[in-house]
């Protein structure tokens, strides 16, 4: 049986009462409340609880919708709760639907609209939740929605330039792996057994891949065992807090990757603290959401020390420099923006500038994989194949 919330108004006048009841029907909702001498004003089945075992299911796409057309009503001067209701409404997204239908509730009942956001913290990040909460405060809650959903869109983008640089090099290494395999498992056998036949003495390549091709089939549990130990092994340590510190800053000091990374990193700790600070949410508050949305455990500890820096009555621009992660560039324009007091606009400058950059770091690391990568695959499959055909070649010349 479903539950209801309603508010209704005395037939003899005096304050709206409000409460809950399990009925079946809005009908039987509305008969009741009259059998009570109550004026409904507005009755609504209570949203279940939801929650979602794996992942989401609400893209950040789907929020970006959400938050621009939420954005929009609010300008046209909809009440907050008629916008919900519409947007609940129109939602695509089931899950995001039911999320807008709590959000809606809890509002009703009397909280902000920060406050209902911040129960779903698994769609509507920190960042989100407190940015609304100082457009609450602002009275500015259209401006700063159509702020999220640019941030969101732009963040997005960043995300997918990243992971679309990454695609290319996992396929061939996925490639090349499967390659080796099918050579090992059942091309390498056949020559084997071929040559053992024939009698002739092996080249050391040819019994370095054999006995290869001959551990793998006996003890292919053991690789594979092993490959999945060592995967565990990485992760639980990058789980710790020095394990991920170690390993975050290996990344950011390996060729080409470390530079891209090192960009992406500026550009979002730019944007995100930018977007924050000219919402009107406090410096100290922004710094340590950026923190946690940076992505890399060194440029986290760099953002926390201007947290305490600034926290001090020191610069943000200290700290950030001390750490080596972030171009002395970066650092002089944040220093220049603390002293003017635009500290926000030269934060939007310095992500714009980055977001170019992290294309172009992008281009320069597909330009040099992709050659990289076939080299490699040649190399290993290529020297499999002629580590083979060395045995044949001796035979040939024994012929002649």
């Amino acid at each position: 049986m479903p539950t209801f919330t309603y508010s209704a108004r005395p037939a003899t006048g005096g304050d709206i009462k409000t409460g809950e009841i399990d009925l079946d029907s809005k009908d039987e909702v509305f008969a009741y409340l009259h059998k009570q001498k109550l004026i409904p004003v507005s009755v609504r089945e209570k949203p279940k609880e939801i929650t979602f075992q794996i992942g989401t299911g609400v893209s950040t796409r789907d929020v970006v919708i959400f938050t621009r057309q939420f954005a929009t009503m609010i300008n046209s001067g909809l009440p907050l709760v008629q916008s919900l209701d519409i947007l609940a409404e129109q939602t695509e997204n089931e899950r995001l639907q039911k999320v807008i239908r709590e959000v809606l509730y809890d509002v009703e009942s009397g909280n902000t609209l920060a406050d209902a956001l911040d129960k779903h913290p698994k769609i509507f990040t920190k960042l989100y939740v407190n940015m609304v909460a100082a457009g609450e405060a602002g009275g500015i809650l259209d401006t700063i929605l159509l702020r999220l959903a640019t941030f969101l869109e732009k963040n997005d983008a960043l995300a997918r330039k990243i992971k679309g640089a990454m695609i290319y090099p996992l396929v061939i290494l996925g490639v090349a792996a499967g390659a080796v395999l099918v050579l090992l498992i059942f091309v390498i056998p056949t020559f084997q057994d071929m040559f053992d036949s024939a009698g002739v003495p092996l080249p050391l390549p040819t019994q370095i891949v054999i006995t290869m091709s001959q551990f793998l089939q006996s003890f292919w549990w053991m690789v594979f065992g092993g490959a999945a130990a060592a995967a565990f092994a990485v992760r639980s340590y990058y789980q710790t807090d020095q394990g991920r510190l170690n390993i975050d800053r290996l990344l950011l000091k390996f060729p080409l990757l470390g530079d891209l990374q090192r960009k992406a990193a500026v550009a979002r700790f730019t944007r995100t603290l930018g977007t924050l600070v000219s919402s009107g949410v406090s410096i100290l508050e922004g710094l340590e959401i950026t923190a946690k949305t940076s992505g890399n455990r060194v440029i986290h500890d760099a953002v926390m020390g201007s947290r305490s820096s600034i926290a001090g009555g020191e610069t943000i621009s200290g700290p950030l420099k001390e750490s080596g992660v972030f171009p002395p560039m970066v650092v002089q324009m944040i220093n220049v923006g603390e002293q003017t007091g635009g500290l926000d606009e030269m934060l939007s400058k310095i992500a714009d500038f980055y977001d170019d950059e992290v294309d172009s770091a992008v281009s320069a690391l597909l330009a040099a994989m992709e050659p990289a990568m076939i080299v490699i695959l040649g190399v290993v499959v290529g020297g499999m194949i002629v580590a083979m055909y060395l045995p044949i070649f001796d035979m040939i010349g024994a012929v002649q």
